[in-house]
């Protein structure tokens, strides 16, 4: 298994350090989103950044955190996605289901400023 976890204040991070997503990496994904789950509800980011090829199986995956996240009303989103795994998630349109950010920075930036926001918004 190549994933890292890191779990900070606001997020947790799952960096996927493999050139394939597919079914020898993908069970472990899976597992370790729904660990991170179940034991803290906080936004989740998959940095993909050395993902270059993504298969259903990794695909799958990639779904159940993001409906896990979303029955939860918590952000799911996907950083550094490249071209490949992009075109197969454009081919099997859920575009408008997954969250794409291009770099793992802006996905942070976007967690704190939705984190400001709710904070805001709970002021008023």
């Amino acid at each position: 298994m190549n994933i890292t976890i890191e779990k900070n204040e606001k997020y947790n991070l799952v960096k996927v350090n493999e050139e394939k997503l597919t079914s020898m990496v993908a069970p472990d994904l899976k597992a370790q989103i729904l660990y991170l789950h179940t034991q803290e509800y906080k936004p989740m980011i998959i940095d993909m950044t050395n993902v270059q090829y993504c298969d259903s199986s990794g695909l799958s995956a990639i779904l159940v955190g993001n409906r896990l996240c979303r029955e939860a009303n918590l952000n799911f989103i996907l950083a550094g996605v490249q071209d490949h795994v992009r075109k197969l998630i454009t081919i099997s349109q859920l575009t408008n289901v997954l969250s794409l950010i291009p770099t793992l920075n802006e996905a942070i930036d976007l967690v704190f400023m939705e984190d400001v926001e709710k904070q805001l918004n709970k002021e008023h």
